[in-house]
This record gives C-alpha cells, structure tokens and sequence, in this order.
C-alpha cells in the first residue's frame, strides 16, 4: 500500500474528505519553499502536490506559470525538485507527495534514472500532464512498477469511452478537472461537479479529487462535500507570489483545509 492509498483508507476510516495543496517547487526560493512544504502538514494538508517548474506548462494559468518562472529564475531543477522532497522527506515520513508536472524534464533525465532518483527522494505519485494512456508504456507502467502511483486527470470533456481509456493504468486516486480551461480561470460548482465525480468514481473505483476552481473555505467545503478530496493551487501560490510570509500562507492553507474537513 503506498503513502496515497494509506492517507486515503486512514481519512475514510475517520469520515473525512482529503485537503489536497499544490505549491511550485523553488518559489519564491528553495529554502522559502522548503519552509512552506514542511509547514503544510501542520496546516491540515493530507497530500502535498508539488509543481515541477517548466517553461512551458500548458495547463496552467497565469498565477502558477509566474511561480513557475520565479522558480526556474532561481536555479531550480528537477534535480533540485527532488532534493527538496528529499528534505522534506528527513522530517515528515508519511505525508504522501505528488509530484505535477510535464514530461519534458523527465526525458530528458531519462525515466529510469528519474524514478529511481524520485522513490529515493519519496516521490509517491506522478502527474504528468501532457502524457496521455495511448503513452502509458512511456512512463505510466515504468512508474506503477516501481511503486510510484500515476495519477491521471479527468475533465469535463471526458466521455465514457475515453473515461475507461483514463482509467485503465490510474492508480492513487483520480484528478478531476472541475473547470474547461487553465487552472485559476474560473470557479468550480459543486452542482455540475457531483455526477461527474460519481461517473468517475464508478468507472475507476478510486477517489476522486477535485481540483481547479477552488479558492476559498466555503468553495473547499462545498466541493469536499460532493468528492473524496479537493485541491487548491493557485489561491495558495497567490499568497506566496503577493510575498505574504510562511506563518501567513499556513494559516490561510489551514483555513482552507479546515473547509475540506468540515465536509
């Protein structure tokens, strides 16, 4: 059982939904970000999603694709990713971290070295966004063998044919992409996000967590109530971009988290 399926089955024992945070790897810095990801746990966070920066990252808005740029301005790596999980891993062995990003960096490290260098750091899933199933052979199946969970995201877009295509080589938990579009661009509603998380949940069997859309206490909860979990990025990565300090950013991620649990 990875640290994903153990944080999902211990939350489920207690009827509680999962608050999952996104933050940028390296923004503003390393030693502010490690600081903030060691924090978070503190703040009610069960799985800790940490951005890969990357030049050219399609699927997000413009919040995160500043700290993004903050981030690759200041020397981070996907090596230096990893050697921050692998600080953060000396003081917190449970929290699961998902790793999001693209596949470029991957490659060009080349997968085998990446995943052993990524289960040494403590990496416990990936979410690579611009491989899709018909890639799986690429780093989906190298990655579930070598005790990585592959999270892959469901849109509203996606079909029931496609939703089994999704579904085939998914493992940890399903991420549900509230909203068309990039990431901090609309609001997500619970009304339209409850029978697609139910469809989900059906096909794949797995959690659904929510993402994109979700920026506030009220949004958390109301989105927690109608899925297994809830993501927020942008929000949070905004108060590190306004330059907001570490006890600051915790405590609003704490009020977020709160909202999740009180689903």
């Amino acid at each position: 059982m990875s640290r994903i399926d153990a944080k999902f089955a211990d939350l489920k024992t207690r009827g509680k939904k999962a608050f999952v945070s996104y933050v940028m790897a390296g923004d503003p810095d390393f030693d502010r970000s490690l600081e903030v990801v060691r924090g978070l746990p503190s703040a009610g966070v069960d799985i800790i999603e940490l951005g890969l920066p990357f030049t050219d990252p399609m699927a997000d808005g413009p919040t995160i694709q500043l700290a993004g740029q903050r981030a690759l301005e200041g020397g981070m790596t996907l090596l230096r990713t990893l050697e921050l999980a692998r600080a953060f891993r000396t003081q917190d062995d449970t929290t699961p971290i998902v790793l999001m990003g693209y596949y470029n960096p991957i490659y060009s490290m080349g997968v085998d070295k990446f995943l052993i260098a990524a289960k040494a750091a403590g990496i416990d899933g990936l979410i690579v966004v611009d491989l899709p199933p018909e890639e799986d052979e690429e780093l989906c199946l190298p990655a579930q063998a070598a005790g990585i969970n592959f999270i892959r995201l469901a849109t509203p877009t996606t079909d029931d044919k496609r939703l089994t295509r999704v579904a085939q080589n998914t493992s940890g938990f399903v991420y549900y992409v509230s909203i068309t579009g990039i990431t901090g661009a609309a609001e997500a509603d619970a009304g339209d996000v409850s029978p697609a998380v139910e469809r989900i949940r059906t096909a794949t069997g797995l959690p659904v967590v929510v993402g994109f859309g979700v920026n506030t206490p009220e949004k958390s909860r109301t989105i927690a109530q109608v899925a297994d979990g809830v993501v927020v990025g942008s929000a949070i990565v905004s108060q590190i971009a306004a330059g907001k300090s570490t006890a600051d950013v915790l405590a609003f991620v704490k009020t977020l988290s709160d909202g999740a649990h009180s689903a």
